[in-house]
């Protein structure tokens, strides 16, 4: 496990989507910004490393995973919080999207797709609802995948009475079945618990879609209108859920910890979340790769493996026998 310290200016690179462009900016507060635009808004690399060789040279901190961990021991932190990407659930057995060889988005050829991400693209669905139908047979939460190590981590924070949130990008609802309340969950690209026609909305019921798609492998089809129906999953061109407008604001302000796990943070609104904070709140980046604008003060980097890394924090902090008492008991229900 390699462990780095990372620090960068004070300056926050913002890059947000705001109508149909992705809007460029300095700031050193949270921006405003249009939540109601499509969901997929790709923020580029090259955007990012400049930034990132910007700030590395001017800033200086004393943050490390030991302060982080003695912080913990000593509830310093009281407002966590989460941002997880599709890599803490690889080892649960789920895919990320984006790893080369081993990502969602290299193994589609048996679905015969145009391109990849028109797996969740609204308008293919509606030509074609079969690919999406076959991975959500395979994915479908509490079916084939319990949670892992780390959304037990998140359940433990929240049992703890200091998680603030835990946005989450993923679609599996393995943070909710690991016991993270509802309260504290923010599914930023939807869930699986609620169905709704994709032409007209109507919602449809979501026990009566589950077994269509998974017992009888098709798409519902609308009582009122006779278009497909699908999981309350946000597709690209679709809306976001309120939600996250809702609560967003109030969450990065009133954060004392960022901890962003297992994303490519290259989304946005979601990837934005960790830029928003003030920029005395020390960032956890837990991840295989070094993402988005992390670089900056008061930023740590664990790279490595998400199970792995939480379990080595939890050591630090000593909350390993809780953490694990918490995963066995989810296993148990299976």
């Amino acid at each position: 496990m390699n462990f780095r310290r990372l620090a960068s200016s004070t300056s926050i690179l913002c890059t947000y989507a705001s109508n149909n462009n992705v809007v460029v900016a300095f700031t050193t507060c949270t921006p405003s910004f249009n939540l109601r635009s499509p969901h997929p808004r790709r923020i580029t690399q090259t955007t990012l490393n400049q930034e990132r060789e910007a700030s590395s040279s001017s800033a200086h901190d004393n943050t490390t995973l030991e302060t982080i961990a003695e912080s913990f021991r000593t509830n310093a932190f009281k407002k966590v919080l989460v941002v997880s990407g599709a890599g803490v659930s690889v080892a649960a057995g789920i895919p990320d999207f984006r790893s080369p060889g081993s990502g969602l988005y290299d193994n589609l050829h048996k679905y015969d797709l145009p391109y990849p991400e028109a797996i969740f693209d609204v308008d293919f669905y509606i030509q074609n609802p079969k690919p999406f139908v076959t991975l959500a047979k395979e994915i479908w939460p509490g079916v084939n995948y319990r949670p892992t190590l780390t959304h037990c981590f998140f359940s433990l924070l929240d049992k703890k009475g200091i998680l603030r949130r835990v946005y989450t990008q993923n679609i599996d609802g393995l943070e909710a079945v690991a016991g993270v309340t509802e309260e504290k969950l923010v599914e930023c690209h939807g869930h699986f618990r609620s169905s709704a026609c994709v032409k007209c909305r109507t919602p449809f019921d979501a026990e009566v879609c589950q077994k269509t798609m998974i017992e009888q492998g098709e798409a519902p089809k609308c009582n009122s209108c006779g278009s497909s129906v699908k999981p309350d999953i946000v597709f690209f061109g679709e809306v976001m859920p309120s939600r996250f407008s809702d609560l967003v604001h109030y969450d990065v302000a009133s954060s004392d910890l960022v901890i962003v796990l297992g994303s490519s943070l290259m989304v946005a609104p979601v990837c934005e979340i960790p830029n928003w904070v003030k920029s005395n709140v020390p960032r956890l980046l837990i991840n295989r790769d070094l993402v988005g604008t992390f670089g900056k003060a008061n930023d740590v980097f664990m790279e490595g493996d998400c199970d792995h890394s939480v379990r080595q924090l939890c050591q630090l902090i000593g909350w390993e026998d809780e953490l694990d008492a918490i995963y066995e008991s989810t296993h148990r229900l299976k």
